[in-house]
């Protein structure tokens, strides 16, 4: 593996005890590319529009207009931040507002037990249930499945399939999704001998 490694740490904003990830991505990534890999490392399901801010610049997908901001597909992350210990913004979901911070923590990271270009290292808790209501919702919604006798604990837990655990965080499942989408990602364009 030649290509230039970003080790990432992303945290989910406002929620007490901490949601995060630290992650590796090839330097190269386009933006659109590293949405959908925090997709999977979050657990969110890319079912909402995302944006990122870098500096005052803003970039998401498909903007309509000029003041939407810049096509994410077209910029690459190792263009955009170089330096370690540089921090960006990562919105999911305008309206459940879904803020996150991504930290570059190395700009050149090796490690040779790493077999991909897009690994999670480690993490902490579940990603909150998508469509919950932002943070307030969500609090709400833990609290409900917390305690049997809450008035909206039997919705709560028929809703999101009764087995929501806020504790719970596997790697090894997350990076079973990452292979799958480098897999359906990769580059298909087969070179046949004898043809230009």
């Amino acid at each position: 593996m030649n290509e230039r490694l970003y080790l990432l740490k992303i945290r989910l904003l406002e929620i007490e005890p901490e949601i995060w990830r630290r992650f590796v991505v090839p330097a190269s990534i386009s933006l659109d590319r590293l949405h959908d890999v925090i997709q999977i490392v979050m657990g969110w399901t890319d079912s909402h529009l995302h944006e990122f801010t870098l500096g005052k610049k803003r970039y998401t997908e498909y903007p309509e207009y000029k003041d939407d901001g810049l096509e994410c597909g077209r910029y690459r992350l190792g263009d955009l931040i170089k330096k370690k210990g540089r921090t960006f913004k990562y919105l999911y979901d305008f309206g459940d507002s879904w803020e996150h911070e991504l930290t570059l923590e190395e700009n050149r990271y090796f490690n040779p037990e790493i077999q991909s270009e897009i690994a999670c290292l480690a993490g902490a808790r579940a990603c909150p249930p998508e469509d919950v209501g932002g943070v307030p919702g969500y609090y709400d919604f833990c609290k409900a499945l917390g305690d049997p006798q809450h008035e909206e604990h039997e919705s709560f837990m028929e809703w999101s399939g009764g087995n929501f655990d806020s504790k719970k965080f596997d790697a090894g499942a997350v990076n079973w999704e990452l292979m799958k989408y480098l897999r359906w990602s990769r580059d298909r364009y087969l070179h046949w001998e004898g043809q230009e």
